[in-house]
């Protein structure tokens, strides 16, 4: 495939604290719940011609606290109501592993867990994705680097509550407060790239 044919903008999403409020280990419907202007910031992200993919570790899959079919159903009721929105996610992607807490197949240290850009990847090679025109919004370190590692061509880190480090920071080309402004920014780079 040539470079000229990789024509689709993505922003990649962290889940856990970017789109929902971050508990431990969400795997349940009853502990999901979105954090407030999510929605609205990525129908707002769409209409700005960016394909959304959500990328997820999911350790509690690992440690058997939840299951792959809790986190599936977990996962389409988030879709519905993103749908709701008019909001469409491409597709998420997950990592099941943890190479040191997980439990029997679980138990491995893969390529797909952040900071690794396994997700990314395979993101890119299934939906032709122009990394160099694409954005990254997480929350932590882990999801910077596995943007860089991809060549992501922007990263951006959200404050979800959690101490963020100064080396998470200087990862990030900018930090800030949630996904709403993250979107109201995406939009003015837009703008000022269509009047250039």
């Amino acid at each position: 495939m040539t470079a000229e044919s990789k024509s689709v903008a993505a922003v990649f999403l962290d889940r856990d604290g970017v789109i929902n409020y971050e508990k431990e280990y969400v795997g349940r419907i009853e502990d999901f719940d979105f954090i407030p202007g999510v929605p609205q910031a990525l129908k707002k992200i769409q209409s700005l011609g960016f394909v959304l993919f959500i990328i997820t570790n999911q350790a509690g899959i690992a440690r058997g606290y939840y299951s792959e079919k809790d986190f599936d159903i977990l996962t389409h009721h988030m879709l519905d109501r993103l749908m709701d929105f008019g909001v469409e996610v491409k597709k998420v992607y997950y990592c099941p592993h943890h190479p040191v807490h997980g439990k029997e197949e679980y138990k491995i240290d893969c390529t797909c867990r952040k900071p690794s850009p396994g997700m990314i990847l395979k993101a890119i090679d299934e939906f032709q994705v122009d990394i160099s025109r694409s954005v990254l919004i997480g929350d932590k370190l882990s999801d910077l680097e596995a943007g860089k590692q991809a060549g992501v061509g922007t990263k951006i880190l959200v404050r979800s509550g959690h101490p963020i480090s100064a080396e998470a920071e200087n990862a990030a080309d900018i930090t800030l407060t949630d996904l709403s402004e993250a979107a109201r920014r995406l939009g003015e780079t837009v703008l000022l790239e269509s009047k250039s």
